[in-house]
């Protein structure tokens, strides 16, 4: 029997004032969610490898030792005779282009300046270690590993960590495995969940601790790294996978509806949306995707995350479909207008902007080579999507002259009186006198 998506085209004049607000999850089922997270990290902060082979047996229903929790050359080796040559190449695809742009961005990251006598470069420098999580189990996200690690990598971090849940066998998929070789992961270990960050953040007998956590997962895992930031670095705040539409009249309704699909067969919470000025393709759109989600893989899923997730809003004009869009703050936001650049350079809170009608997600998170690890939940109002930048720290070094220091020891005298610390001054003088 055939089903039907249950959206309803709303006007942009009668949305209600948070409209924008998610609403994935009330604070109750926060709270719940944290009760659960809190024990499984007290317990691996304490009780180390033997508390991660409990959890992981009760969890992903394998039996791991202590031995066995780290993967192997071997079983990486024996990896490659588990995929395709295709899959091999598409890893080598991704990695070289995600490695282009992150080389990019790090030549133009440094500067130097000189004000007034004083010299100053900024610069980076890597941070020690991380760790990427990399969701795994029933599901298997090769891509995602080489998002988050390639930028490590470029940015010199010495010391790269995976952790990925493992089947019911206590293997991880052999495709994960290929990608970590072909990243040059440090160390894999079968471990998924909250105890993989707590092992991350805290180290146990097997595993050494790291400086920072990125990588996206479930309610537990983000509620996880969440609770350890205080100890550890993380990411930024990764939830269900969502895109905005932005579109006019000359957009293509069969292309705006597919992109919708795309993105709700991720899950029933993931939001597929679409704003646009023209009325027409707003009714084109829901008829189109009335006729392909009952052809569509995934149906039940698609159907489920659309009606409960999906929307579609008709704006008077332009720039009220502009401001709508910087209000919800999207994860991905395609704009398929005349002149989308136009669009493109007024909006100011997105994780990636897509223009044009031949960029659709699965470009962008697969081979376009930006990073498919973005803010979501109206996050990219102030968190930047992943990058090489993610792995490193931005240093000063200056240098002066008695010349400057000179020229300048009437500011620092009036300050440091003003501040009650005479002994700063006082280092100021000593090296005026010499």
């Amino acid at each position: 029997m055939p089903k039907y998506v249950e959206i309803k085209i709303q006007k942009a004049e009668d949305l209600p004032v948070d409209w924008f607000k998610r609403g994935t999850s009330d604070e109750k089922e926060r709270i719940e969610v944290q009760k659960k997270v809190e024990p499984i990290i007290a317990v691996v902060k304490k009780n180390g490898d033997s508390a991660l082979i409990d959890f992981t047996e009760k969890f992903d229903k394998t039996k791991l030792t202590p031995k066995t929790i780290r993967v192997t050359k071997k079983e990486i080796e024996e990896a490659y005779g588990r995929v395709s040559k295709s899959e091999i190449a598409a890893l080598m695809q991704i990695k070289q282009k995600l490695t282009l742009l992150g080389k990019a961005v790090i030549a133009k990251a440094d500067s130097e300046t000189c004000i007034e006598g004083v010299k100053i470069k900024s610069t980076l420098r890597p941070i020690e270690s991380v760790g990427c999580y990399v969701p795994g189990g029933k599901a298997v996200y090769p891509s995602t590993l080489l998002m988050t690690v390639v930028p490590a990598k470029i940015a010199g971090v010495k010391r790269v960590v995976v952790c990925s849940p493992p089947s019911s066998q206590g293997s991880i998929h052999p495709l994960i495995l290929v990608a970590a070789d072909i990243c040059e992961v440090d160390e894999v270990y079968k471990l998924g969940g909250v105890q993989a960050i707590a092992a991350l953040s805290y180290g146990t007998e097997t595993i050494a601790p790291v400086k920072k956590i990125v990588g996206p997962g479930n309610s537990y895992v983000t509620t996880a790294k969440i609770l350890v930031s205080q100890d550890v670095a993380i990411d930024l705040p990764a939830g269900p996978s969502e895109v905005l539409v932005l579109a006019d009249e000359s957009a293509n309704p069969k292309l705006v509806a597919a992109d919708m699909v795309s993105q709700a067969e991720h899950g029933v919470t993931s939001v597929a949306g679409l704003i646009t000025t023209s009325e027409s393709l707003a009714n084109e759109t829901l008829s189109v995707l009335n006729c392909a989600v009952n052809e569509v893989e995934r149906r039940e899923t698609v159907i489920s995350s659309l009606n409960s997730k999906g929307f579609i809003i008709i704006s008077s004009n332009e720039d009220q479909m502009i401001d709508l869009a910087n209000t919800f703050a999207p994860e991905h936001l395609e704009l398929m207008t005349k002149k989308p650049w136009l669009i493109a350079e007024k909006i100011n809170t997105a994780g990636l902007v897509l223009v044009g009608n031949f960029i659709p997600v699965a470009f962008s998170d697969y081979a376009a080579g930006t990073n498919h690890v973005l803010p979501t939940g109206g996050a990219a109002a102030v968190w930047s999507g992943l990058s090489v930048l993610d792995f490193t720290r931005r240093m000063d070094i200056a240098e002066g002259s008695k010349e400057s220091l000179l020229k300048l020891s009437g500011a620092i005298e009036a300050l440091t009186k003003a501040e009650d610390l005479p002994n700063h001054y006082k280092a100021v003088t000593a090296r005026l006198e010499t």
